[in-house]
């Protein structure tokens, strides 16, 4: 009897270890150097990082399928091209009926993060990425092309835009519409 009541213990203790263990790790997915979040939480209060648990099922296994155990809603990315920390980010309003969600970046210049809003969306909660440098093709026949990661901003049911740093400026590029 002692043995069976020891392997059960021993069995829940590992469960209860690798479920903190895999809690921990989904949620370091999301999480932000403790300076950003502050001047992310004062700058946008009433919003969070959007997380797997923002979207609906077909798009929850889209990401998945695409960009694995990542976050939906941050993108660490050499934007600029100066290997400076810059985050993109999908912040989203807590609010389920009619989210609103808008894309952040944040880039650390010396002891500074300079954060600003580059888009919006109302709706289905979008997703974002970095993608390599390359050439892009627009739905209106725009090209950009880019020697640094860019950002991809994606509502998957109708819509992708694609950002880029070139000629020391934002350049928007819609790849679905």
């Amino acid at each position: 009897m002692k043995l069976k009541s020891t392997a059960i213990f021993v069995t829940v203790l590992w469960v209860l270890v690798l479920v903190q263990g895999e809690a921990a790790q989904l949620s370091t997915e999301c999480d932000l150097p403790k300076d950003l979040q502050r001047i992310v939480e004062s700058k946008y209060p009433g919003t969070r990082i959007v997380t797997l648990s923002d979207l609906n099922d077909s798009d929850k296994q889209l990401f998945q399928k695409e960009h694995g155990d990542s976050c939906p809603g941050l993108a660490k990315v050499d934007f600029y091209g100066d290997n400076k920390p810059t985050f993109a980010l999908a912040l989203t309003t807590k609010s389920e009926t009619y989210p609103k969600t808008r894309l952040v970046l944040a880039h650390q210049v010396e002891t500074r993060w300079k954060v600003a809003t580059l888009d919006k969306a109302d709706g289905p909660v979008p997703v974002i990425w970095s993608d390599k440098p390359g050439e892009y093709k627009g739905v209106y026949q725009h090209k950009i092309h880019t020697t640094r990661p860019v950002i991809v901003f994606s509502g998957y049911s109708s819509w992708a835009v694609l950002y880029a740093w070139t000629n020391d400026r934002i350049a928007k590029l819609w790849l679905r519409d």
